[in-house]
């Protein structure tokens, strides 16, 4: 049997380690999803969790990787972890303001702006297939999470904040792209949860008394669950463009819609049924394409 060439090797690992990215970000949602039916917890404190946890995996998996001084000296790291923690706000307080239909709809257009952006910054080649396939994954979402239905409030700020926090996906996923050059995953990774730390803790520190042991031991796995999924997300894109890693990641509000059906007894109508088949045509335009051609 021949044996496969590096490059390719390497480029089929990294679709393994999106797709066991975007298991994990699922994996965190509902986690999240099920806090709340034992303790409300602020947006404040599930994301500051988030960042302390992701620091103790970066301080215990990669200590001889992890360049901490880099995080002060590295203007394209701080551009990072700024960002970055804004956008997880950001996603989190649309969410509150628009429903998750509407605020993950415009949130993840992202793919799109995202692709568009790498050609222009990175050089990197967009194919005619990738392109068709962001558009009906986009196209599937909408239909998947209905956000534009007769019932929903009018067009907003909080809608020009989710387009805004598309904007700043987009650009965060080129930058990890930038950074690879340079930088070690567990550092462009330590970015975020430091800065993100740095505006989301002092909200935070106020709710730390009123939370339960319960609500603490889901917090905990929410968090491994989003750390292992930013780590695995950030080292695929060393090899995959921003078109292929960010299309592969819609596969995220599709796997939460069908675990709310298992967990959360929730229906799925045949407009959303056709919406997901979407998605999956859409993320097959990666998945399934000849991995030698680049």
């Amino acid at each position: 049997m021949t044996a496969l060439p590096a490059p390719t090797r390497s480029f089929n690992i990294s679709r393994l380690l999106m797709l066991g990215s975007a298991a994990c970000f699922i994996a965190n949602v509902l986690v999240i999803r099920a806090l709340d039916h034992f303790q409300s917890v602020s947006v404040w404190l599930i994301v500051s969790a988030r960042f302390v946890i992701g620091l103790a995996v970066v301080l215990t998996l990669y200590r001889r990787e992890f360049q901490p001084k880099h995080l002060w000296t590295h203007r394209k790291l701080v551009e990072r972890g700024i960002l970055g923690g804004l956008c997880t706000l950001g996603f989190y307080y649309t969410i509150t303001q628009l429903g998750a239909g509407r605020a993950t709809f415009i949130n993840n257009t992202y793919v799109i702006w995202g692709a568009l952006l790498a050609v222009v910054a990175l050089g990197e080649r967009l194919r005619p297939a990738l392109l068709l396939g962001a558009v009906i994954t986009v196209l599937g979402l909408g239909l998947l999470t209905n956000p534009f239905s007769g019932s929903a409030r009018a067009t907003g700020a909080a809608d020009f904040i989710a387009l805004l926090n598309a904007f700043g996906a987009a650009w965060i996923v080129v930058t990890i792209r930038q950074l690879h050059a340079r930088e070690h995953s567990s550092t462009i990774f330590a970015a975020q949860c430091v800065f993100g730390l740095l505006l989301c803790a002092a909200p935070a520190l106020g709710e730390l008394a009123t939370v339960t042991p319960s609500a603490w031991a889901l917090l905990g796995v929410a968090s491994l669950c989003a750390s292992a999924g930013q780590l695995l997300m950030t080292q695929a894109f060393r090899d995959l463009s921003v078109a292929e890693g960010a299309l592969l990641q819609m596969l995220v509000p599709l796997g939460i819609a069908v675990g709310g059906a298992l967990f959360f007894h929730e229906h799925f109508t045949p407009w959303e049924l056709c919406g997901g088949a979407l998605i999956l045509a859409g993320t097959a335009a990666c998945a399934l394409r000849p991995s030698g051609n680049r």
